[in-house]
């Protein structure tokens, strides 16, 4: 599997440092931190430089945190490990994001729209907020989060190194929780725009949605969002955003919810389209292409709601109008049959089959809610899922212990 691709927004967030998120726990500290232990524990001036001795930032010293090392990093800057004086027992991940290059730049907008919108958001499936840190006279921010041991882009590769599927109950109760916190969200106009496995993590066991640097809050369903540029990383891409839509609903979300379950089917992407280099546009030939061989091409189907309005297909740009011969070529289910013996393991697999479908319809009107997922039937059927943890089920059944994040000394 290539590497995880970055978000086509461009922005300041890594595509997956920035999904990392704390865990309240008290037991022995995640792998590899014994030895940090204590790293840049000494008293540090927050109107000082960035980095104090060991390479900690002295705003995260200054605020009485302990350090165990690097759990992430990317363009924003990085993701600690940490504990803090009044809590040693419970382990923090803190987002410290890189002062501004600029005076005039300000504090990094992503990351404050982030902030308001997790101050404003409860949910047991959402990622929560534990504090936030803003120095000064640098102008740099930190996020503080629960640590969460696991994403679900790391328990993907866990079984595909291994060659071995997820257990039923943990599959259904992780679509299951996925759905529920995307409902709610969405029942509060809020479009996530990045879901992706690297941005659903596992904390204790339950399912939490991170990241939420690209989510905006809207009025209405419709509201208008064509000035926030390029959203949802290239895989997870639903087809009306490939199309340049204006105007987009949460079914983006839905349709990547529809692409992650796939992943957990396959332990592999089903759309890995090549993303061209050096493009800040929204359309991608290739991805559009590998998602009409599977689901068909739009002009030869039933007609799509406002299809002609797209800017793309009324351009034909890359002659997306025309059907190619490939388009259509893929039996998707027999695919999914063929290759994931996940979902051979379930006692009526076209019930998973009818739900990821209806959440991979390229009209997007026709896409099934989150709300209504939830209450589709497969969710009725044996193993029934776990709101709780996604290793909770029946008659006590544990998932296998997934390897935590690795941490790295801080420098």
């Amino acid at each position: 599997m290539a590497p995880k691709p970055a978000s086509g927004a461009g922005r300041s967030l890594g595509a997956r440092s920035s999904a990392l998120s704390y865990h309240q726990q008290t037991a022995a500290p995640p792998a590899n931190t014994q030895q940090q232990h204590g790293v840049g524990t000494g008293p540090a001036s927050a109107a000082g430089g960035s980095q104090a001795a060991g390479g900690v930032p002295s705003l995260l010293l200054a605020k009485g945190y302990d350090v165990l090392g690097i759990i992430g990093e990317g363009t924003f800057g990085r993701v600690y490990l940490a504990r803090h004086s009044s809590q040693p027992g419970r382990f923090l991940a803190l987002k410290h994001m890189k002062p501004p290059q600029k005076e005039y730049e300000g504090v990094c907008a992503t990351a404050l729209r982030e902030v308001m919108l997790l101050k404003a958001l409860c949910h047991p499936n959402i990622v929560s907020l534990d504090g936030l840190h803003i120095s000064p006279a640098e102008l740099s921010l930190c996020l503080a989060f629960p640590y969460a041991e696991t994403d679900l882009y790391d328990v993907i590769k866990h079984h595909r190194e291994r060659q071995t599927a997820m257990l039923p109950h943990v599959f259904k109760s992780a679509m299951y929780q996925l759905l529920a916190g995307l409902a709610y969200l969405h029942s509060n106009w809020v479009l996530h725009r990045d879901l992706k496995p690297s941005n659903i993590l596992l904390e204790q066991g339950r399912l939490k949605i991170a990241d939420f640097g690209l989510a905006r809050s809207v009025r209405q369903p419709l509201e208008p969002l064509w000035n926030n540029g390029v959203v949802v990383t290239i895989w997870y891409r639903a087809p009306e955003l490939l199309l340049d839509a204006k105007h987009y609903t949460g079914a983006v979300d839905v349709w990547a919810v529809g692409c992650i379950m796939a992943e957990l089917l396959l332990l592999r992407p089903l759309f890995q389209g090549e993303e061209r280099k050096g493009s800040q546009d929204v359309f991608q030939d290739d991805q559009l292409n590998r998602i009409f061989a599977a689901l068909g091409h739009p002009g030869s189907q039933s007609p799509w709601a406002h299809l002609e309005s797209l800017r793309h297909w009324r351009e034909d740009t890359g002659g997306c109008r025309t059907r190619k011969p490939e388009h259509g070529s893929i039996n998707l289910k027999q695919m999914l049959w063929e290759n994931s013996p996940l979902l051979r393991a379930f006692p009526k697999p076209d019930s998973v089959l009818d739900l990821l479908l209806s959440m991979l319809s390229l009209d997007p009107s026709g896409r099934i809610t989150a709300a209504a997922a939830l209450q589709h039937e497969w969710f009725r059927q044996d193993p029934l899922p776990s709101g709780d943890s996604v290793f909770a089920g029946q008659h006590g059944r544990q998932a296998p212990a997934y390897p935590q994040r690795a941490v790295r000394p801080c420098q």
